[in-house]
C-alpha cells in the first residue's frame, strides 16, 4: 500500500510524523511520500518538497505567492499521476491542501483530511469543497465535527492528538538541569512562531517584554526552534536585543514547558500544548492591516487561542494586532511570576483543556481511519 501526505507547516509535520509512525506500526510494509518536513522524514515518509521553503502567512503575502503555489501543486500533481497512491493524506494548511485535495479527487485517489479547516471559525463555503472532495474528515474536535457533520461530510472524531503526545520524558528537576536553567531566575518560555514572517514580526516585541519582564522578576528565557525557522534568523534577531539571558533550544519540547514558570506565544497549535502542560500562555498575534480587516469580518468566533475556543472562556490570555506592545505583555506575565496564587489560579483552569479533548487515542484512530480508506480489508 502507498500513502502520499501533505503537510505545510512545522505542527502539520508533527503531526504528520506521528501518523507516519503510527501507519508504520500498523502495516510496516506500507510506503509513505509527499510534502513535509524533519518529522515526517524521521517516521519514515519519502519527502519529495521540503516545507522549509514554505512559511507565508495572510491575504497580501500569499496573492505574491500564487504563481509558486500553482507550480507546486503541479508537481505534486504530477507525483500522484507517476506514483498512484492508494490515498492522499492532507493535514492542516488549507489554502493549498484544499486545492490538493481537488486534484486528487478529479484522479480518483480518496482524499483524507486531518486537522481539517476551521468552517466552524470562518469560510463555512469550504464545507461544500469538503464534501465534494474528501472522502473522510478526521475531526480533532466535537464541535468541529458537529459543524462538519451538519456540512453533510463523513466526518469521524478521532480525538486530538495532543493529548496522547504532549507529557514530559523526564522529572523537572532533570529538565532544570538538561536546559542549563539557572536555580535563582524564573523560567520563560517565547514561542515565536513556525513562519518566517511570524517570528520577524513577534519576536522583537518579545525580546522588548521580556527586558521589561526581567526588571521586576529576573529572568531567563528559552526558544525551541521550529524545524522551518532557521538558527541564523533568530540569532539576527537576537543580536539586536543584547543584555537578555536567552537560550535557543532543540528538542525535549514538552520537558522545556514543563520546567517554565511562563509562556508567550504565538497563536497556533503551540498554545494548546502549552495548555495541556499546564503552563501559564500569553498569545499574541499580529496579521497585515489588510488581512486584519478581512479577519474581523468573515470570523465568527469570539476567541483566537485554541484552549479559549476549546472552554469558550479565556483561560490564555489575548493580545491581537496592535495590543501586542511589551506593555501589555509583561503586565500579564508578570502576576503570574511575583504572586504564586495567580499563577495556580490560572494552571487550575488550564486544567480542564485536557478534559475536554476526549479520552486519547487519536493518532491510531486516524491511523485506522486512512488504512481503511486506502481500502485495507483487514484494519479494523
Amino acid at each position: 500500500m502507498k500513502i502520499m501526505m501533505s503537510a505545510g507547516e512545522a505542527s502539520g509535520d508533527l503531526h504528520g510524523g506521528a501518523l507516519a509512525a503510527e501507519l508504520k506500526k500498523l502495516r510496516p510494509d506500507i510506503e509513505l511520500f509527499g510534502m513535509g518536513g524533519s518529522d515526517m522524514q524521521k517516521s519514515g515518509v519519502r519527502i519529495i518538497y521540503d516545507i522549509n521553503n514554505l512559511g507565508i502567512i495572510g491575504v497580501v503575502e500569499v496573492v505574491k505567492h500564487i504563481p509558486f503555489f500553482f507550480r507546486l501543486r503541479d508537481t505534486l500533481k504530477q507525483a500522484m499521476i507517476d506514483e498512484k497512491p492508494d490515498a492522499l493524506v492532507c493535514i492542516d494548511y488549507p489554502g493549498f491542501n484544499m486545492r490538493l485535495a481537488h486534484v486528487a479527487k478529479e484522479l480518483g485517489i480518496p482524499v483524507i483530511y486531518y486537522i481539517a479547516p476551521t468552517i466552524w471559525a470562518w469560510n463555512k463555503g469550504r464545507a461544500k469543497k469538503i464534501v465534494r472532495d474528501v472522502a473522510a474528515v478526521a475531526s480533532i474536535f466535537p464541535f468541529e465535527a458537529k459543524a462538519y457533520k451538519e456540512a453533510g461530510a463523513n466526518v469521524t472524531f478521532i480525538g486530538h492528538p495532543l493529548a496522547d503526545t504532549v507529557k514530559p520524558t523526564m522529572p523537572r528537576e532533570k529538565a532544570l538541569e538538561y536546559f542549563r536553567a539557572d536555580p535563582d531566575k524564573k523560567h520563560i518560555l517565547l514561542m515565536p512562531g513556525s513562519r518566517g514572517n511570524e517570528v520577524r514580526g513577534l519576536l522583537p516585541t518579545m525580546l522588548d517584554a521580556a527586558r521589561e519582564i526581567n526588571k521586576k522578576a529576573p529572568s531567563q528565557f528559552f526558544i525551541p526552534r521550529a524545524s522551518t525557522i532557521s538558527l541564523s534568523l533568530l540569532h539576527s534577531i537576537i543580536g539586536h536585543n543584547p543584555g537578555i539571558d536567552i537560550e535557543i533550544t532543540e528538542g525535549a519540547r514538552y520537558d522545556l514547558m514543563g520546567m517554565c514558570d511562563a509562556c508567550i506565544a504565538s497563536s497556533g497549535t503551540a498554545t494548546l500544548e502549552t495548555a495541556l502542560m499546564e503552563l501559564p500562555t500569553v498569545l499574541v498575534y499580529r496579521l497585515a492591516p489588510f488581512t486584519w480587516v478581512l479577519a474581523k469580518h468573515l470570523v465568527h468566533v469570539k476567541y483566537a487561542g485554541l484552549p479559549n475556543l476549546l472552554l469558550q472562556r479565556e483561560v490564555t490570555p489575548e493580545l491581537l494586532q496592535d495590543e501586542v506592545t511589551p506593555d501589555h505583555i509583561s503586565s500579564l506575565v508578570l502576576p503570574w511570576l511575583l504572586n504564586p496564587a495567580a499563577r495556580e489560579a490560572n494552571v487550575e483552569e488550564l486544567r480542564d483543556v485536557r478534559k475536554a479533548l476526549g479520552n486519547g487515542g487519536a493518532v491510531r484512530n486516524v491511523a485506522s481511519l486512512v488504512l481503511k480508506t486506502a481500502g485495507d480489508q483487514e484494519i479494523t
